[in-house]
């Protein structure tokens, strides 16, 4: 069994800001720091340090040696990342005193892949393996029917959210992932809502609300509640949580057992500044003690 991420790669370079920018308004920077991020890189290091074994198709471009050693090192399979002509992508990301955060994202080589080089990573994947992408790419419809093809389990984070770009996908999910906003935004632009898409598994994240879950094989919808911490940074919360959910699916845990441990791991992941970089490993997350608030 394995993780197959079509996904993102980028520089993260995290401005520290009192608060964050209003319109027109300049603003001094209290420090500057540079991490491997990417909604894509964030779910493969999230999925790997979840005990997955994860494969992840991407490109970078020749300034982006450093963030492919930092994927393997984190335990990712990097023979699928492409070397491209276009800089590797990058996010200016602002990020407050409260763990908020802006972000300004250059997609760069994260859309040079082309499809045969998508269909050559896929080449050994069968039905027992998963296929996880996002909106941070192109060629998204296209990789997720040669996956449909393959008897993949075909699972999608929606975001950034593109209501079309979501709806060209709608009916190849096995599991779809996005949050209470992208929800509402799916649910004005399709007219249906979360619960009564086209898909088996709908997952919404609530952030400090926890998740719910739709499942149309039943109909029923089940809320799993977060675990309370103080947040210092909330870049990357949602795709530790993917990631961690996809690798809990992929060693054969029940759904709510998996939602469980990915909100576990988003909450440890808050505590900490950064991105891929520091997501905790599934000791730190089963072994963490959550006191209240």
């Amino acid at each position: 069994m394995a993780i197959y991420n079509l996904g993102s790669i980028n520089a993260d370079m995290i401005y520290r800001v009192p608060h964050l920018p209003l319109p027109g308004e300049t603003l001094a920077c209290t420090s500057l720091s540079r991490g491997l991020g990417g909604k894509g890189a964030n779910m493969s290091v999230a999925a790997a340090r979840a005990a997955a074994r994860v494969l992840h198709i991407g490109a970078v471009g020749a300034d982006g040696a450093w963030a492919v050693e930092r994927l393997l090192e984190y335990g990712v399979d990097t023979r699928h990342i492409a070397r491209a002509t276009e800089p590797t992508g990058h996010a200016i990301i602002a990020l407050d005193d409260t763990g908020e955060n802006n972000i300004l994202l250059y997609p760069g080589a994260n859309h040079t892949l082309t499809v045969p080089q998508i269909e050559a990573a896929l080449a050994t994947a069968g039905p027992d393996d998963t296929f996880l992408f996002q909106n941070e790419t192109n060629a998204q419809a296209e990789a997720a029917r040669l996956a449909r093809g393959r008897g993949m389990r075909v699972a999608y984070a929606a975001a950034p959210f593109d209501a079309d770009a979501t709806a060209a996908v709608l009916p190849l999910l096995d599991l779809l992932v996005l949050n209470e906003v992208e929800a509402a935004q799916l649910a004005q632009a399709t007219g249906t809502s979360a619960e009564n898409l086209p898909v088996r598994d709908v997952v919404v994240t609530l952030g400090a609300e926890g998740c719910r879950w739709h499942n149309a094989n039943t109909g029923r919808t089940q809320h799993v509640p977060a675990v309370k911490v103080t947040p210092v940074d909330t870049t990357g919360a949602g795709d530790t949580f993917t990631g961690y959910l996809l690798a809990g699916l992929d060693r054969g845990l029940p759904m709510l057992q998996a939602l469980a441990l990915a909100s576990r791991a988003a909450a440890l992941k808050v505590t900490r500044v950064g991105a891929a970089d520091v997501v905790p490993d599934l000791k730190e997350v089963t072994e963490a003690h959550f006191g209240a608030l």
